[in-house]
């Protein structure tokens, strides 16, 4: 077996097999088939790194097809959401369908499955529906309605798509068995009535289909060859398969369904219902809250649709659910961001820095590398004055022999700039340190080449000349939830889990050179972490968000727990 072999993963098994027993290369398709009833979330990223990958892999088409079933729950905010979420990921789908694009097609399908018997209108009550539908370990009994005249069958049916019933009144189920082990072969629900409006076909339909029937009916239409799902629909995939049965043509591709486990992620929830309940009770901001799960959020968090892909690829896919540490996908963001993101300096947590042999008045401009794992990032030009803030955390009045940031009697470096000894402090009248005092040496610039710029000095500190910085609202954003698994006990509320600190909102001081950042800008604040321009950022204000820090804190904290 070759490297490349060995690395394919059970998907690409069964693709690579499905070809070598005759399937023709340009008959693979594949689709990514989301419901509009919510954003997407990093679940769906997943599902579609691997659809989307496929296709790229195997230069095949992949179809966008909505699955616009049920219009009680599906809007178009969400068809949009969703087309901008794929597209920023980087990729292109072949076609855009809608499983509404096929009701008529689905419609005239069921009529025939009445015609050959194999479908019927059922009259009980969901209650009743239950009851006769029996446990997993007993047999269900049949309905009273199942024996219905194939003509009363189509005079009802037909009259459900008029409009005649009252929602609950009627549905059309396929004949199939009700003694099956698989409960979901139990004469499943084929159309409900549902006098809803459409998002897309208006209220020209008040029958609906269900998911089962609809779906791979829409595959064999589209001539998928592969529909990949999640495990949870593995018990489906008998379904699946009689349904196509009914109408198979075998001059026709057959799709087949195969079924992946989900990655389910840590200090996250996914399910679109508890995403929806936590913007509905203000928890968040939005769908597209920086610390939510959904690609939005992400996107707007500032995380690179290539971190994502590229999450997606390390976690690979499996046959058994587990629970991926969202460190990870942290590491990702991190690992991306380091080689594309410009570093500039930002303070904060500010404490002002007086240099006192520094001329009063003056200023000069200083060279500062913008990426250090880029060489054709170029360099630019920040300002260095008499009086500067630093991070609260860079100084120490009594420090040890360890600390290697600014304290008094001993040189730090300032980045880019020069060498400074702490003098003094002065301190208000609860003895908090309100300005620190040093001076510098003139002769030590940073790149100037003289002797006292190369002097070996431990510490490092950035720094923001105050009279040049500007002023951001910054929001440091933390996981929303402080359990690994939130939602993994039935019998607590996943909002008990909430982190009460999961945002924190601060004024922060910039480098002259972002005062023209946009929105979506991605930037490293030096010793700091990553940011990004938020959208809310207009002429009067500029707004960052946090996107992750320089490396993993929770890590420590988790250890010590």
């Amino acid at each position: 077996m070759s490297t490349e072999e060995r690395s394919l993963n059970f998907i690409e098994h069964i693709i690579e097999e499905d070809l070598t027993n005759g399937l023709p290369n340009d008959k693979l398709r594949f689709r990514f088939p989301p419901e509009p009833n919510g954003y997407l979330h990093v679940g769906h990223a997943s599902a579609i790194c691997l659809n989307f990958g496929l296709g790229l892999k195997y230069n095949a088409p992949v179809n966008l097809r909505f699955d616009d079933t049920n219009p009680a729950k599906e809007e178009q905010e969400y068809v949009d959401a969703i087309k901008k979420d794929v597209q920023w990921l980087g990729y292109e789908w072949a076609e855009e369908r809608y499983a509404s694009d096929y009701f008529q097609e689905l419609y005239d399908w069921a009529v025939e499955f009445i015609k050959k018997g194999v479908a019927y209108v059922d009259s009980q009550s969901s209650e009743e529906m239950a009851k006769q539908k029996g446990t997993p370990t007993q047999p269900g009994t049949n309905s009273p309605y199942r024996d219905r005249s194939v003509e009363e069958n189509l005079d009802l049916f037909e009259r459900m798509k008029n409009g005649e019933f009252p929602e609950g009144t009627h549905i059309l189920r396929a004949k199939i068995d009700m003694a099956s082990s698989n409960m979901l072969m139990r004469d499943p629900i084929m159309y409900r009535i549902l006098h809803a409006h459409h998002h897309r076909t208006g209220d020209k339909w008040c029958i609906y289909p269900m998911y089962d029937w609809a779906h791979g009916e829409s595959d064999y239409i589209e001539q998928v060859s592969h529909s990949l799902c999640t495990l949870e629909f593995l018990p489906h995939r008998e379904l699946y398969d009689w349904f196509l049965n009914q109408i198979y043509d075998s001059a026709k591709v057959r799709p087949k369904q195969r079924e992946f486990a989900r990655r389910n992620l840590s200090h996250t929830v996914v399910s679109k219902r508890k995403l929806l309940q936590l913007v509905t009770e203000g928890h968040v901001t939005g769908w597209d809250d920086p610390r939510m799960s959904t690609i939005s959020g992400m996107r707007r968090r500032g995380y690179p649709p290539m971190a994502i892909r590229n999450f997606a690829d390390t976690i690979g896919i499996a046959k058994r659910t587990n629970l991926i540490d969202v460190s990870l996908l942290e590491f990702c963001v991190r690992e991306e961001l380091n080689k594309t993101a410009p570093r500039v300096m930002a303070v904060l947590d500010p404490v002002k820095l007086i240099i006192t042999n520094y001329p009063e008045g003056q200023e000069e401009w200083l060279e500062a590398e913008n990426n250090p794992e880029d060489e054709s990032a170029g360099f630019r030009e920040v300002p260095f004055s008499r009086e500067l803030y630093i991070e609260r955390e860079d100084f120490m009045e009594n420090a040890n022999s360890k600390y290697f940031r600014l304290t008094l009697g001993k040189e730090v470096r300032l980045k880019n700039a020069y060498i400074i000894k702490g003098e003094s402090v002065v301190k208000d009248a609860d003895g908090n340190i309100t300005e620190i005092h040093c001076t510098y040496d003139a002769d030590s610039r940073s790149g100037s080449g003289t002797e006292a710029s190369m002097r070996k000095i431990k510490g490092t500190i950035h720094w923001v000349s105050i009279q040049h910085a500007v002023t951001a609202e910054v929001r440091v954003y933390d996981r929303l939830f402080s359990n690994e698994a939130p939602d993994g006990d039935k019998d607590v509320d996943f909002k008990t889990f909430i982190n009460p600190n999961s945002l924190e909102v601060i004024t922060g001081y910039l480098e002259p050179s972002l005062k023209s950042a946009e929105a979506g800008e991605r930037y490293q604040f030096q010793r700091l972490g990553y940011f990004c321009v938020d959208p809310d950022t207009n002429a009067e204000k500029i707004v960052f968000n946090k996107t992750v820090g320089l490396r993993d804190t929770w890590a420590k904290i988790e250890s010590k727990e």
